[in-house]
């Protein structure tokens, strides 16, 4: 009894402490959620239009990131480290002009999104995206994850999931 009685008082007292470390430094979650945001916004932006500095902007460049998906026949892809997947956005743009805007999918939406700070420089977020098809007719749905850094004041992305439902799109009127 006393062990865990300890033990509780001790994870009191680290999570009281984090929540005066982070409201000393200054720290605005409702700031920072908008920066990350913006970030994500900025990335997935970028990619839909084959702007390939755009992207790598926002990404940790780091052995240790990740990027995980399935495709639509059912396959899944993964790729771990900033040379893997810097090459992987390479490959895909290639030699594609950079575009004014997404045509492959114009509107992109995000819902339902949920942070989690861990201390003043690391995000989890978990999301529900939506990526319109060309014609702006349905959405392909996503469950998405993505893990945070801060680095040099912006938002980066050190981890993206994304679980894609291609067999049940969403009906364009559906998702405000």
């Amino acid at each position: 009894m006393k062990t865990t009685m300890f033990i509780l008082m001790l994870g009191l007292s680290a999570l009281t402490g984090f929540s005066k470390n982070k409201a000393s430094s200054g720290f605005n979650e409702e700031i920072e959620k908008k920066a990350i945001i913006e970030s994500i916004t900025a990335e997935t932006e970028n990619f839909f239009r084959n702007d390939y500095e755009g992207v790598i902007k926002y990404y940790v460049h780091a052995d240790y990131i990740f990027h995980a998906w399935n495709n639509d026949d059912g396959t899944y892809q993964t790729t771990i480290g900033w040379e893997a997947i810097s090459k992987m956005f390479k490959d895909y743009i290639g030699d594609k002009p950079v575009q004014a805007v997404s045509t492959s999918h114009p509107i992109v939406k995000r819902q339902n999104m949920i942070f989690k700070f861990y201390g003043t420089n690391v995000a989890f977020v978990t999301y529900d995206e939506y990526n319109s098809d060309a014609e702006m007719k349905n959405f392909y749905h996503c469950k998405a994850v993505r893990i945070m850094e801060k680095q040099d004041g912006l938002w980066k992305i050190a981890n993206v999931t994304g679980y894609w439902d291609y067999k049940n799109l969403v009906p364009f009127e559906s998702v405000k």
